[in-house]
This record gives structure tokens, sequence and C-alpha cells, in this order.
């Protein structure tokens, strides 16, 4: 989960929302959250494979999380270093010098 939330917490809050809004509208506020979150999470998997589509070739496996510019720098560089490892390690000898 993406909070820390306890027991205490959630407790709190639902006996505040109880107060604030009322026991009568608070099922009808449940319901319009859940869509609501519905919706939103509907929407960002939508755009990530709007991403994928048009990033093209290569970015088959693209996340979210991917998308920060840190993680997407290094993810490519790893992935270059690791296709240039078998070509790395020749060590070229001039002949002359032997």
């Amino acid at each position: 989960m993406f909070f820390d939330f306890g027991a205490g917490e959630i407790f709190g809050l639902a006996l505040l929302a109880i107060i604030l809004v009322g026991p009568d509208r608070l099922p009808n506020l449940a319901v319009d959250a859940a869509k609501l979150v519905k919706k939103i999470k509907a929407l960002s998997q939508s755009a990530t494979a709007e991403l994928r589509q048009n990033l093209g070739p290569g970015f088959e496996d693209l996340q979210p999380s991917d998308l920060h510019p840190k993680k997407f720098i290094q993810k490519h560089i790893s992935n270059a270093l690791e296709e240039d490892e078998p070509t790395k390690f020749k060590a070229k000898i001039d002949p002359d010098l032997l």
C-alpha cells in the first residue's frame, strides 16, 4: 500500500467523515470516490498504453515508474552497456609491438 495507515487512523478518518458529511450522504460519497479512483486508474492505464505505442520498439515493458528521468536514463545506459560487453573486453594488440 502507498500510505502507512494503521487501524486507528482509518477509524479516526471514518469517524471524521461521518461527522462532516453525515451518515445519510456518506454511502453516496463513498460510491462517487470509488468511481473517481476507477476513472483515474483507467486514464493512467490508457496513457501508459499510448506511450508504449508511440515510443515504438524497445519500450514494450515500459512501466510508469520508468518515466522518472533518472531511472529512464539508467535503464537505457545499462541496456547499452550489456549489448556492448562482448566487444568491450576484446584485447586488440598491435602485432608490430610484439
